[in-house]
């Protein structure tokens, strides 16, 4: 991947020559099709501001119409300047142009001509899944949330172990879960994704990621896993359950983590106390219950005691019994200590698709 991307940044400055070398690399997916520029630029009204949905540190996304398909689309209009914004362009449509998952945003396309780097996505008409928990988009109902954790969940496996290779997705948080006009959860933007061997150790790479939803070994080792994916899945199963983003700022030189408030309200033997006050009670208390000690046993600092996406998903699903965890969170073995930003991925990107 990296040796590809180096020949794209490479040849891309020849011009026409160039764009078609791409074509044919591309086009051994399957089902993603190229676009012209011109047509995206039509359906996105020359990507006009009132057509943005959102802004990422590599682009803009764009709501726009495909008048062949009478259908709706997201354009993510990648900064063809930006060395990382290649790469991830690349990535993404290398990977995700494979997969094929309910829970998964699809791809339909893309396109590189004139300098420019388009993807084109199925539209999600209920954005984001942090919209809605922190933006005031709407409340959602806890039947809504729950069912949100579980349709990521399902996704996150499908990536795991449901493919020929596993796909570490490396940015997991809820600006990147989608929701579409029946709230049902899709994860998206797999710019920072990586393919590993099933079976095969842990890949060292550039750490990169979103502040919050880091693990502290994969901060520290540069080891992404299935088990730092697994974190940031705990990670965003709190966000559902509590309404609170991962760090909270307190007072002007103080912040607080959601892990560490949760684990201490846990082992108080009050955790329900963590439940999202705008609920307002309304909610399954056997349900939250179970996903926030789901949340915390995946962010556990210890990776070895996290559990698989499986796993997870059995208890979710009521299939097998709570896992007993630590009434004290276990001590971090390691210098560093979150909400720190690292690598190239800590920037928000584009939110909604």
């Amino acid at each position: 991947m990296v040796l590809f991307c180096f020949i794209f940044w490479k040849k891309r400055e020849s011009g026409d020559e160039n764009d078609k070398v791409l074509d044919d690399e591309f086009e051994k997916g399957t089902c993603p099709r190229k676009f012209s520029y011109t047509k995206l630029a039509q359906a996105t009204c020359n990507f006009a501001e009132q057509e943005k949905l959102g802004e990422g540190g590599f682009g803009g996304v764009y709501k726009g119409f495909i008048k062949e398909s009478n259908s709706f689309v997201a354009v993510k209009r990648v900064q063809s300047g930006s060395k990382q914004g290649l790469k991830e362009y690349a990535a993404e449509v290398r990977i995700i142009s494979q997969l094929r998952h309910r829970n998964l945003v699809q791809l339909i396309g893309w396109c590189h001509e004139k300098g420019q780097l388009l993807l084109v996505y199925e539209f999600m008409p209920n954005g984001s899944l942090d919209s809605h928990l922190f933006n005031g988009k709407s409340l959602l109902t806890w039947e809504v949330r729950y069912k949100i954790a579980q349709d990521l969940a399902s996704g996150l496996l499908y990536l795991h172990q449901g493919w020929e290779q596993c796909v570490l997705h490396r940015d997991i948080k809820s600006s990147n879960v989608m929701l579409d006009s029946n709230f049902n959860a899709k994860l998206g933007d797999f710019g920072l994704a990586r393919l590993v061997d099933h079976g095969k150790p842990s890949q060292t790479t550039v750490v990169a990621g979103t502040q919050g939803y880091m693990s502290i070994e994969y901060v520290t080792s540069r080891q992404a896993s299935k088990k730092t994916d697994i974190y940031s899945f705990g990670v965003v199963a709190l966000e559902i359950a509590c309404g609170r983003k991962p760090v909270v700022e307190e007072l002007e030189s103080s912040q607080v983590l959601m892990v560490d408030w949760v684990w201490e309200l846990y082992g108080r033997g009050q955790v329900i106390e963590a439940a999202d006050p705008k609920l307002c009670g309304y909610f399954n208390e056997e349900q939250m219950k179970c996903l926030i000690i789901v949340g915390l046993w995946c962010a556990h600092p210890n990776h070895v005691s996290r559990p698989s996406i499986q796993e997870a998903i059995q208890v979710l699903n009521f299939n097998a019994p709570l896992p007993s965890l630590p009434l004290d969170m276990p001590e971090v073995t390691s210098s560093y200590r979150p909400p720190f930003t690292y690598g190239t991925g800590t920037s928000e990107r584009g939110k909604t698709y």
